[in-house]
């Protein structure tokens, strides 16, 4: 698992992910978040239950991720399926904002907080095929 590309690498594309930075938690205010010690955070990344990537030097997760006190339902099963498709954490958090008129949400991040996130993973899950 990657941490991610360093900005000044970045293949000319724009970095993926929310574009307003008070859209990102960082790893301590995760932990707050969730009333979890901050090796839980760390913990939760390595088993691909949270999503982070380095912003400005700084993990960070997107905040549309991290729904009240807990991740969102769906999210860990979507990485799982998109790092078996081999996705990194770059591409996966791409894919998540992808912009996606088909579905309710408009990407695949904002639709995993709906009522439509099954369709979310299955199309995770079709990647890999």
């Amino acid at each position: 698992m990657t941490d991610s590309v360093p900005a000044d690498q970045a293949s000319g594309a724009a970095l993926a992910g929310p574009s307003d930075p008070a859209a990102w938690l960082t790893l301590p205010d995760v932990a707050e978040r969730l009333e979890l010690p901050i090796s839980k955070v760390h913990q939760m990344i390595r088993d691909r239950e949270l999503i982070a990537v380095r912003r400005d030097g700084v993990r960070r997760i997107p905040v549309d991720l991290v729904a009240n006190k807990t991740v969102l339902k769906h999210l860990p099963g979507v990485l799982n399926l998109l790092a078996d498709a081999g996705y990194d954490d770059e591409a996966a958090l791409r894919w998540l904002y992808e912009p996606d008129d088909t579905l309710s949400g408009g990407t695949g991040a904002a639709t995993l907080g709906g009522d439509h996130a099954r369709e979310v993973k299955r199309r995770a899950q079709a990647l890999g095929f």
